[in-house]
């Protein structure tokens, strides 16, 4: 008799769940999609793929798929607040890594994924908001929903990100999400706000006495192919009471916060529509990673603040190589261990370093901000070679 394939519940349709479910199709593995909120368009704001994600995205065949719908970022340039260049980090991503680091709208990438997941015969469900998981035994994997569904596996994997339903059954009294003090604002402008800076193909950020602002090209559509975000000291508000603030309130609050900053930032601002607020938080080590048949995956382990630019990267990581250590054949529970104890060291050194830069990004007094910046201008050649190893690993060669 021919034994049924086994089945993994995949709870989060965002960036890690599409692609452990692809994956895990190669390994001879069923896969469902649950996904908490409604499907939709549009949503989010920009991120980069760095050259070890876009691997995973390339074993995918969707590289250049997104490379075109996306932009190469050729440089990652700094300023200060007064618009002097302090240096540049990640040249010559493509030439030195094998992919070139790409910046994206987070809603091409996951349409496109969702997308890929469904004509890889994944079953994706969506406004399914996990409330419990059971685990007795020989017994079915048993998912239990907030509309009274159930859905029943072999395992569940956690791919639902920072607010995690599922570490919570993992880790009942594990630690919850870091918040690190600073807020995020960002959103989209037209590429013509950039008519008379010319940017090309970089990323351009600036160090603000208090703060810090980036910009860049994430798409060719003219409208609203540009990315820009702000990150701030918190000051005691939480990103919740900003959101409460009509949008014209937002704009005013940048303007006040970036008063006096370099062109094109005041451009950017008053061009700004839509803006998003943000917490900026991170999950630095939870005691495990798994317990019985459920594993957590990418932000729902190792949740990093966006100071590094690898959270979606470590994300298409961890589900490329849960899926080739799946091919091993395995017992579960040592497929689980095995993918901690590969994943942990890398993920957690990630998120200890973007933390650490986030700190550079606070209220400093004039003097502080100027010898910050001096610093950065001393020690970019140092950090660019001390971050080789996140670009440098290949999945397909970590097996």
């Amino acid at each position: 008799m021919t034994q049924r394939p086994r089945k993994a519940l995949i709870i989060g349709a965002g960036i890690a769940g599409p692609v452990t479910a692809m994956f895990l199709r190669r390994a001879g593995i069923e896969a469902e999609l649950y996904e908490a909120w409604p499907y939709s368009t549009g949503i989010g704001g920009g991120l980069q793929i760095a050259p070890n994600g876009m691997h995973v995205l390339a074993e995918l065949g969707l590289a250049d798929e997104l490379i075109s719908r996306g932009s190469i970022a050729e440089s990652f340039d700094f300023y200060s607040q007064a618009g002097k260049k302090l240096g540049s980090l990640n040249r010559n991503m493509r030439e030195r890594f094998g992919q070139p680091a790409v910046n994206m709208c987070r809603a091409t990438l996951s349409e496109t994924l969702i997308d890929k997941a469904w004509s890889a015969s994944v079953g994706v469900f969506f406004e399914k908001r996990l409330v419990k998981i059971e685990d007795r035994g020989d017994q079915p994997v048993i998912a239990t929903f907030a509309d009274g569904t159930t859905a029943e596996g072999d395992f569940v994997i956690g791919a639902d990100g920072l607010h995690s339903a599922v570490r919570q059954h993992v880790v009942p009294d594990g630690p919850t999400p870091f918040d690190t003090g600073l807020i995020g604002f960002g959103g989209f402008v037209p590429r013509a706000v950039f008519a008379n800076r010319p940017i090309g193909q970089r990323l351009e950020t600036t160090f603000g006495q208090s703060g810090f602002f980036g910009y860049g090209f994430c798409s060719p559509d003219p409208d609203d192919g540009a990315m820009w975000w702000s990150t701030q000291p918190s000051h005691g508000m939480t990103a919740a009471a900003y959101r409460m603030m009509s949008q014209d309130a937002l704009k005013q609050h940048l303007r006040d916060f970036h008063a006096g900053w370099h062109d094109p930032i005041p451009d950017i601002i008053e061009a700004a529509e839509n803006i998003v607020v943000t917490d900026t938080l991170d999950v630095a080590t939870l005691p495990t990673w798994s317990r019985k048949r459920t594993l957590l995956i990418g932000d729902a382990a190792h949740a990093t603040s966006p100071h590094a630019g690898q959270g979606a990267s470590l994300a298409l990581e961890d589900a490329m190589r849960l899926g080739l250590l799946m091919l091993d054949g395995q017992e579960l529970s040592l497929t689980f261990q095995a993918f901690e104890h590969e994943r942990r060291p890398r993920a957690e050194k990630i998120v200890a370093m973007a933390r650490r830069n986030g700190n550079s990004k606070r209220e400093f007094s004039p003097t502080g901000a100027w010898i910050r910046d001096h610093m950065i201008k001393l020690l970019l050649p140092l950090s660019a070679k001390g971050m080789d190893f996140m670009y440098a690993y290949d999945p397909r060669a970590a097996a």
